[in-house]
């Protein structure tokens, strides 16, 4: 691809003055290879008799090099519980971000530590794309054949149908209540 003879390039060694490999014009390295992924849409899929999950197609790529399952932690009392589906590196940087700054030894630490890694679940993708939801996380979100699956930035969430439907319909009820109090400061 470039040529590297005569450079060192984890020295940084230059000998022979010749200069270092250059990148074609508009080709950016770092941001093809680290740009976080936005999962967004929304899909209606149904688990089949062994509770598996077919990923949307557009998204098999993203998560063709693992995958964590984990329960939701809801925001609001009546939202419906749901099913995480995360690249394992986003949910890496989600569990570090939630649990940043908190006294690892408080109970309120403790707790959201262990909801938050003993409801989640490494797997892969198998040859048909498809996810197997465990036990565990269709009954913790209520998950029945038919479902949601929602495009939620960092993640995809898997929603019951049934539970799903009329939530959201109120949920569009609330958005321009929930978009001026953003505004708010006090």
């Amino acid at each position: 691809m470039w040529e590297t003879v005569g450079y060192c390039g984890p020295c940084m060694r230059n000998p022979g003055g010749r200069a270092p490999p250059t990148r074609p014009p508009g080709f950016d390295f770092a941001d093809s290879r680290w740009k976080p992924l936005n999962f967004h849409g929304t899909f209606e899929h149904a688990l089949d008799a062994k509770h598996r999950l077919t990923v949307p197609a557009k998204y098999r790529a993203a998560l063709a090099n693992g995958v964590v399952l984990a329960a939701s932690v809801e925001t609001t009392p009546d939202a419906p519980r749901s099913i995480a589906i995360w690249t394992p590196q986003a949910y890496e940087a989600y569990t570090s971000a939630a649990l940043a700054g908190l006294n690892p030894l408080s109970p309120r630490a403790r707790d959201l530590k262990r909801f938050l890694f003993g409801f989640s679940h490494d797997t892969e993708l198998d040859a048909a794309h498809r996810v197997m939801i465990p036990g565990t996380h269709i009954e913790f979100a209520g998950l029945d054949k038919d479902v949601i699956v929602l495009g939620s930035g960092e993640c995809l969430e898997v929603f019951d149908r049934t539970r799903y439907e009329p939530w959201a319909a109120g949920q569009l009820n609330r958005i321009p209540d929930l978009a001026q109090s953003l505004g708010d400061t006090t």
